[in-house]
């Protein structure tokens, strides 16, 4: 056999072995979505037998809650991709106002967590109030929203903001705080500013960690804008079931239950789809490592 025989066999022989990898690998990425969503039938099924039999009012069943979601925002015309004009009412605000509060929490609490992060003496100064701020239940402080601002929307924004931010603010302070050393001291060779220090270093190298907070803070955003809704509001999902129970229409009450457990299921693939198409490093370099 020849060197170009003998170079040319090990390369031979890993193709095949290649493909029956990625081939396995498929197979458990399918087999792992089918069994998450076969687990979620079965909890589907279990519910509409329970409630069947349960024969009770107030808990209606999964057949009759999908039909009532139809009815309200999935009935329209197909020029409207068969949405109601209720979805306008109904879901579009707590949408926005979960997005608007989440982002304007996002951008002030990322910018502050970095400097924060990178000023060993600021920290110890503003961590007192900040730790005694993010200990404040910010249902707490409804009557104080009340005041400052007018009812509606700018009030659901500020507490939103005020309770999503603390997550995105520590986790931005850990992962600035944490660069390492070495990074530091070569690129104080390069005599960058320190905004572009900041943008161009800092702020990637602890994008994991913002990542982190930024999807802990998108759960409290939507519990925060249900609880906004519910006490001051006359649109969103929470001001619609308010009303459904009022109205004693319990299928209309549990359609908006359940919409919002759909929302916050499509928010966070959203968010984790971004967070593995920028940080997706990040999760190879840990599964290769073991940590």
């Amino acid at each position: 056999m020849t060197t170009i025989d003998q170079e040319r066999a090990p390369r031979t022989a890993a193709a095949p072995r290649r493909t029956s990898d990625t081939r396995r690998s498929f197979g458990r990425r399918v087999a792992g979505f089918v069994g998450k969503w076969l687990v979620f039938a079965v909890c589907v099924v279990l519910w509409q037998l329970a409630t069947v039999s349960a024969d009770e009012p107030y808990f209606p069943t999964p057949q009759v809650i999908g039909s009532k979601m139809v009815d309200l925002w999935l009935s329209g015309p197909p020029a409207h991709l068969f949405l109601t004009d209720q979805v306008a009412v109904d879901v579009l605000p707590s949408v926005l106002r979960i997005l608007g509060g989440w982002a304007a929490a996002s951008v002030i609490g990322i910018t502050l967590g970095l400097v924060l992060g990178r000023s060993d003496k600021a920290y110890d100064y503003l961590s007192p109030t900040l730790n005694f701020l993010r200990s404040i239940p910010p249902p707490a402080l409804l009557p104080v929203f009340f005041v400052l601002f007018p009812l509606g929307t700018p009030m659901q924004l500020a507490m939103i903001i005020f309770g999503v931010i603390w997550p995105i603010l520590l986790n931005t302070i850990d992962g600035a705080h944490t660069l390492d050393e070495t990074v530091v001291e070569t690129t104080r060779s390069m005599r960058l500013s320190k905004l572009r220090f900041l943008a161009t270093v800092v702020f990637p190298a602890a994008l994991p960690k913002i990542f982190a907070g930024l999807r802990v803070s998108l759960s409290l955003a939507l519990i925060l804008m249900v609880i906004s809704e519910l006490k001051g509001g006359d649109d969103g999902l929470g001001a619609q079931m308010i009303l459904a129970q009022r109205n004693f229409d319990l299928p209309a009450m549990w359609a908006g239950i359940v919409l919002l457990g759909i929302l916050g299921y499509v928010l966070n693939a959203l968010l984790l789809a971004v967070q593995n198409r920028v940080i997706g490093w990040h999760t190879r370099s840990k599964s290769l490592t073991g940590r």
